[in-house]
């Protein structure tokens, strides 16, 4: 049975992630977030996982066209 998730755990969450991780916030047109959540559920990723693999791939590919 899973622990549940306390005050102490949401702050402790949220200084991990202040201390590990950078945030960016995107606007896209309407439609755009279902389609992008569609493609990666069927790549079995997250949303955010997609993402990030979508511009790895895309700064490692202009790194080789330059």
């Amino acid at each position: 049975m899973p622990r549940p998730y306390t005050e102490k755990r949401k702050r402790a969450n949220q200084e991990w992630d202040a201390a590990n991780l950078d945030r960016i916030s995107i606007a896209i047109p309407k439609g755009q977030k279902e389609k992008i959540k569609e493609h990666a559920m069927q790549q079995g990723e997250s949303v955010n996982a997609f993402i990030i693999r979508a511009i790895d791939e895309t700064i490692e590919r202009d790194r080789e066209v330059n």
